[in-house]
């Protein structure tokens, strides 16, 4: 039992001062000696009573001085250490050393502001620096206030909900051949797989490649015939969205494509494919589509949003095991063909060819 200056015993963990302070102490959930001090002993009461409540129901933090340098070793070690791979981990070290410490390395965790991070970001982008980069440090100190906050080092995750702006993504995506030969070992099999290979293979557009039918490809002379496209839109007289075919997006845009010898074989394991489609109980084609080479498992024509559903799925497996940032960024139908442009001028295909 503590007692005040007269003798007076106060309570436990509760004294008073030679100076006057009143102070209440106890150990809190992190075992640490907690106080509270006051002139007052009322409002000395109601402030360690305070304190109790938030330690007994989780709502406090761990004090700690650590800074960020500090904690992002902390991090390493505990958080990342078993779980990537020494490159990854290099990739790690290099972003955090160039980009992060010398701006925010010697702060304290608890008095960095989300305005912080966002001039951090800024000053990337002045420097030239490319939407990944930028997004990369985004995402590594995400994951580090996470799991700062998971040990209630702090009450909420600053980087999170930071966006870089649409305007900061102009450059088309393109699968990176790492990134492509994870995602189609992933959709091995799935029943989408034939048209992401036709498409990565051709570079049609996602119309073309969903309005492609039997009669526009010549298996003996290896080429494909674009002249339509599929579209999913509300047209005059229509009361609701609904497909038709519509021309190609351009006069050039009807033409004739070669195909390679996967693309051949991803067509012709889709024709088998849809015969077992039709052949279902449950196919529902719609009038004038029922020669389309690629529909859904109910042998309906296949919109946008399906098309990117399904490329969703497969990266959902792809990165199921992937840390943070070696994850596969989400991508859209359209990839498919700026990824088909890349690969062509890589093997020294003529750009004028290639268009």
């Amino acid at each position: 039992m503590g007692k005040d200056l007269n003798g007076k015993e106060l309570g436990k963990g509760i004294m008073q001062r030679k100076d006057g302070r009143y102070v209440g102490r106890f150990t809190n959930r992190f075992g640490l000696r907690q106080e509270v001090k006051s002139r007052d002993f009322k409002e000395m009461k109601t402030l360690l009573t305070t304190a109790i409540y938030e330690d007994t129901n989780h709502m406090n933090l761990c004090k700690t001085s650590i800074t960020l340098d500090k904690w992002f070793k902390t991090w390493m070690e505990h958080y990342k250490e078993n779980t990537i791979c020494a490159n990854t981990k290099r990739r790690y070290m290099e972003i955090y050393r160039m980009h992060i410490s010398p701006v925010l390395g010697k702060m304290k965790l608890l008095d960095i502001t989300q305005l912080q991070i966002l001039q951090l970001l800024k000053k990337m982008d002045a420097k030239g620096l490319q939407f990944e980069s930028r997004n990369k440090v985004r995402i590594l100190l995400q994951d580090m206030f996470d799991k700062a906050m998971i040990n209630d080092m702090i009450y909420k995750n600053l980087a999170k909900g930071i966006k870089l702006g649409a305007h900061d993504k102009k450059e088309p995506r393109v699968l990176t051949p790492e990134e492509q030969a994870s995602f189609f070992e992933c959709s091995k099999g799935t029943f989408y797989d034939n048209l992401f290979v036709v498409a990565v293979s051709t570079g049609l557009r996602p119309g073309e490649v969903c309005g492609l039918t039997l009669k526009d490809v010549d298996f003996k002379d290896s080429l494909i015939r674009v002249n339509k496209t599929l579209v999913y839109q509300t047209f005059e007289g229509d009361e609701k969205k609904t497909f038709h075919f519509d021309n190609p997006k351009t006069k050039s845009s009807k033409r004739y494509i070669p195909m390679n010898h996967q693309c051949t074989l991803a067509l012709k394991k889709q024709l088998m494919q849809q015969n077992v489609v039709f052949g279902r109980t449950t196919a529902k084609p719609i009038a004038g589509f029922e020669k389309l080479l690629f529909t859904t498992k109910f042998g309906t024509p296949i919109n946008t949003q399906s098309y990117s559903d399904a490329i969703k799925s497969v990266l959902e497996n792809a990165n199921l095991c992937r840390d943070e940032l070696e994850k596969i960024e989400y991508f859209s139908p359209h990839c498919f063909r700026h990824t088909f442009a890349t690969r062509c001028f890589e093997a020294g295909i003529k750009p004028k060819t290639v268009q």
